[in-house]
């Protein structure tokens, strides 16, 4: 081969193997975060052995593509009636929420299965930043159309009562009312499809910290994980993902899937494996395509690696709802259940979340702000809270550009205008200005979208606490965030002009 054929036709299976690895680890696993550290190791000139079967010919298109099944790439990787597909131009934030399927519901002779996990992940472009939020199943909330009940019930009702876009369409309107955070895409993935992914790629090492037992599907197969490094494949996998019977509970368990996901992501570019994971992935993809369900395209999740691959693993945060963020309750049926503490969730959210950076400010004195603690990777260590000067409060304010709405909720005429002026002289983004729905003793916030930082600046600058901070996510808003102006704004604004 000359050198003009090496440049020419190498990158293009180079760039394939990138693509079916990344989109087993996101897919199979939710793993999308994999998906944004692992585009830049797989095609740094590496030659890779040819495919079996018909090539993949990515060309410059990544809609061009033929899947080993014989559909586009630019078609969602769902049956028909799902969640629309959205675009993503790349330049802007962008969420998925990963769900994994309870297969006993099915083997339950149950219409339709629950989710047994749920985590939300982010890449930001401008910030070239990322992260991954686990929420656990018991969450009490109230699922739109319905009622209060256990989170993970939401996908149930909306397959069982054929919503439009079914169980995935209903998952996620949950969610982002529950979080206050828009999202783009869903995916999901049962339980044997898992376990033949783990299968497949070669189990993986989960260093173990303290005994557990696991109940792998199957009758009589319990067993006892001592600590140490342990090799584990689909089924025990599957099993210490799930295990919840330990001190920490559901808690525990999302620490331990998150540990699996990097469990994965090192067993898949194991540069000593990846000729075998190459001359798998048509295969792999074969045995685990019926039980996933996305309204990505493959080329959504082609565009999402090569935007993302330049994300560094420490701006990648990790954290879960725990157990300072909620509270153990019954409901009236019987039910364990978690109520949220709407603060904490808050902050953890925004540890995330926030767009005007990988840490989100938490009030922790009138001087500075800081994040809450959260999971920092593989050994659990909780992150320290990093101050942040509040002079950078105002600069992440500004930048996020939140649309302001002004209310007047005293009897004195002109002061919503007057309110108005002096937050646009303040580098705020106020869009209109007007009358509340009814009088208001004090000052008050609503956020509609998810502005944490214009949130936490104005927190702080009129004085609001946090019984005065509301989040009710509206996609249909006509602002990001709402301040209505109560008889107590004489204190919160002594110098207003």
């Amino acid at each position: 081969m000359t050198r003009t054929d090496s440049r020419t036709t190498r990158p293009r299976v180079d760039r394939a193997t990138a693509v079916i690895l990344s989109i087993f680890a996101v897919l199979a696993v939710g793993t999308a975060i994999v998906v944004f550290l692992v585009v830049k190791n797989l095609v740094a000139g590496w030659t890779m052995p040819d495919l079996p079967g018909a090539p993949i010919d990515l060309g410059n298109d990544p809609s061009s593509i033929t899947l080993p099944d014989g559909s586009q790439a630019s078609q969602p990787m769902q049956s028909s009636g799902g969640p629309a597909a959205k675009a993503w131009d790349g330049s802007h934030r962008v969420t998925a929420l990963l769900m994994g399927l309870d297969f006993r519901d099915w083997a339950a002779n149950e219409p339709a299965a629950r989710t047994d996990s749920m985590m939300l992940v982010t890449y930001d472009p401008i910030t070239n930043t990322a992260g991954m939020l686990s929420i656990p199943r018991d969450m009490w909330v109230y699922i739109p159309g319905f009622d209060y009940a256990k989170i993970n019930t939401a996908y149930y009702l909306g397959e069982v009562n054929q919503l439009p876009g079914g169980g995935p369409a209903l998952a996620v309107q949950t969610v982002e009312q529950f979080l206050g955070v828009p999202i783009d895409f869903y995916a999901q993935i049962d339980f044997n499809s898992f376990i033949k992914f783990i299968d497949e790629i070669g189990c993986i090492d989960i260093k173990v910290r303290v005994p557990i037992t696991i109940d792998p599907l199957g009758q009589g197969n319990t067993k006892t994980l001592e600590p140490g490094t342990q090799p584990l494949c689909g089924a025990d996998a599957l099993a210490y993902a799930r295990q919840r019977h330990t001190d920490g509970g559901d808690f525990d368990r999302s620490l331990r899937q998150q540990e699996v996901i990097l469990a994965v992501r090192n067993q898949i570019f194991n540069l000593n494996k990846l000729p075998e994971m190459v001359s798998k992935a048509p295969q792999i993809y074969s045995n685990i395509a019926s039980g996933l369900r996305t309204n990505l395209t493959m080329s959504q999740v082609i565009q999402l690696a090569l935007a993302a691959q330049q994300v560094p693993k420490e701006n990648i945060k990790q954290a879960i709802i725990g157990t300072q963020d909620t509270q153990i309750a019954t409901s009236s049926d019987g039910l364990s259940i978690l109520i949220p503490n709407p603060d904490r969730i808050r902050e953890v959210r925004d540890s995330i979340f926030a767009s005007g950076g990988p840490i989100a400010p938490v009030v922790l004195a009138p001087t500075a702000i800081s994040q809450p603690a959260v999971a920092a990777g593989p050994d659990d260590v909780p992150a320290t809270a990093t101050p942040i000067p509040v002079a950078d409060l105002t600069t992440l304010m500004v930048s996020e550009q939140a649309r302001l709405m002004v209310q007047n909720g005293t009897q004195t005429a002109g002061l919503g205008e007057r309110v108005g002026l002096y937050f646009q002289s303040l580098g705020m983004n106020v869009i209109g200005t007007g009358a509340a729905d009814q009088p208001y003793s004090q000052m008050t916030l609503v956020d509609y979208s998810g502005k944490p930082y214009t949130m936490k600046f104005l927190a702080e600058l009129l004085q609001i606490p946090n019984t005065q901070i509301f989040s009710r996510y509206d996609p249909n808003a006509i602002g990001d965030v709402a301040i209505i102006i109560g008889e107590n704004w004489q204190s919160a604004l002594p110098s207003l002009p």
